[in-house]
């Protein structure tokens, strides 16, 4: 009789057992992917391209608010911050507008 390294016998009742509910469970994770209509783990980059694009929309106009800010306080000025804010959120735009150009459903990643 031929035995594995963890000394069980590979023909085994106990390893018919574990191979059959191994293959009910793929069967049903199959049937669940069918049913709730997702796609696994390709399905998450939509998701994850909106997370991106919610990041850049928040802070480039935050980020470069802040920057106009500490040069309103070493200038001495007042009112640079929201030319910057404004800059920051075109730079959002633009960016946005080029990760759109980038990806598409029927178009390839070009990073």
């Amino acid at each position: 009789m031929t035995e594995d390294e963890l000394g069980q016998d590979p023909k085994s009742l106990q390893d018919a057992r574990l191979a059959s509910l191994d293959e009910r469970l793929r069967r049903a994770q199959a049937e669940e992917t069918a049913r709730s209509g997702k796609a696994g783990p390709a399905s998450y980059r939509g998701e994850s391209e909106g997370a991106r694009i919610l990041t850049v929309l928040v802070s480039y106009p935050v980020g470069s608010a802040l920057i106009g800010y500490a040069i309103d306080r070493m200038a001495g000025t007042h009112g640079i911050w929201v030319a910057m804010l404004f800059v920051g959120f075109g730079l959002a735009m633009w960016q946005v507008w080029k990760s759109s150009q980038r990806s598409g459903p029927d178009r390839p990643r070009k990073d």
